[in-house]
């Protein structure tokens, strides 16, 4: 019988609307970690990590063969946005931005792309978010327009 085999590492990243600091308490934080973790596993395909700062998630995952990156990110973002409004009044107006950056990982850059992921306070302690993904969009040679980027 014929299968369909994938091994597709990606790394999708996508802040807050106006990167506004939604996510600054840390158990807030680690909560939508983990719900965005298990939304993917629900997705058929396989978280591996969720990480982040007070504006923004990076995700390292095995995407499913069945479901594209926008199915799988644009469902994430509409459930947990959801979600988190019934955590209290302080969250009533989340909204992630209306795009993401996505980008493949191959398996030997994991080990290293985890390490980044975990040390996102420190490494934003030196720079922002927009200039983080800046550097992503140059690395993966990907040509953006500023205007279309933030929201």
């Amino acid at each position: 019988m014929p299968q369909s085999l994938a091994n597709v590492l990606v790394h999708v990243i996508f802040s807050t609307k106006n990167r506004y600091p939604f996510l600054s308490d840390i158990n807030i934080r680690n909560e939508m970690h983990a719900y965005l973790g298990g939304t993917i596993n629900n997705l058929n395909s396989q978280v591996i990590l969720v990480g982040g700062s007070t504006d923004h998630v990076h995700i390292l995952c095995k995407l499913s063969r069945n479901y594209s990156i926008a199915k799988v990110v644009g469902d994430i973002k509409r459930s947990s946005s959801k979600w988190i409004k019934t955590k209290g009044r302080m969250l009533a107006k989340f909204e992630w931005q209306n795009g993401y950056g996505a980008f493949s990982v191959g398996k030997s850059e994991t080990n290293r792309l985890e390490k980044y992921i975990l040390n996102q306070e420190i490494h934003h302690s030196k720079k922002s978010f927009q200039d983080e993904f800046r550097l992503f969009l140059q690395a993966y040679q990907i040509e953006y327009d500023e205007r279309y980027v933030w929201d």
